[in-house]
């Protein structure tokens, strides 16, 4: 396994966390405190079961920040949203392979209108799916909560898999992010990092704080060391 720095560590404020009430002075907030890119949930109570945002709401936060922002897609079918999400800012889309009838073309779809490809993987979702994809891809997202809702425990079994999808990546040579989301704190934010992760999803362990800063350089110190 290849050794990271703490350099390479990339922590992802996810707004499904955010007061929704004021969500652009929340963007600007995480930005201020040290993120490094915005997680953007999508969920469509279809292919999960809540109903959160759309490219309206991308679209009216991607002015407040010069951050990427990272739109994760619980929707099925994606396809159809897809370039909507590209118009509205997205810099990274991330899907499922069970919304799309052609995992490969909507990878192709993602890359034609200008995003970084992400893959996600619930926790039971196997990794057979990257068999053929790996190479084309700029993110692989494992889920260590079933999607849906915030505040979610995080799932140990998940440990395992990081590794594996490390090792898979490793062997590339290229430079894919792995990326997890569910359950990310401060206390165990370094045994994720361990297992291979390097870009970590947070939503109530940041915006249920008091000091977004001060989570932010606790989680920080953490991986440090």
């Amino acid at each position: 396994m290849v050794r990271r720095s703490p350099a390479t560590f990339r922590i992802a404020p996810s707004l499904l966390s955010a007061d929704f009430a004021r969500l652009g002075e929340e963007v600007r907030a995480v930005a201020a405190a040290g993120a490094d890119l915005v997680h953007f949930d999508v969920m469509d109570n279809h292919y999960v079961p809540n109903l959160t945002v759309g490219p309206l709401v991308c679209a009216g936060i991607r002015p407040h920040t010069t951050l990427p922002i990272d739109v994760h897609l619980m929707v099925r079918p994606v396809d159809r949203i897809v370039p909507d999400f590209a118009r509205a800012g997205a810099n990274i889309i991330s899907f499922h392979p069970e919304a799309s009838e052609h995992v490969d073309r909507t990878i192709a779809l993602i890359s034609e209108n200008g995003c970084k490809a992400g893959l996600v993987f619930n926790p039971a979702t196997p990794l057979s799916h990257l068999d053929h994809t790996l190479e084309k891809l700029d993110l692989v997202l494992l889920m260590s909560v079933n999607p849906g809702f915030g505040g979610q425990a995080f799932i140990e079994s998940v440990l395992p898999k990081i590794a594996e999808v490390r090792k898979r990546i490793d062997a590339t040579g290229r430079d894919i992010w792995l990326e997890v989301d569910g359950g990310i704190k401060a206390d165990n934010i370094a045994r994720v990092a361990a297992a291979g992760a390097d870009t970590f999803v947070a939503g109530s362990a940041i915006f249920g704080s008091k000091d977004y800063a001060a989570t932010i350089r606790d989680m920080r110190s953490r991986l440090g060391k």
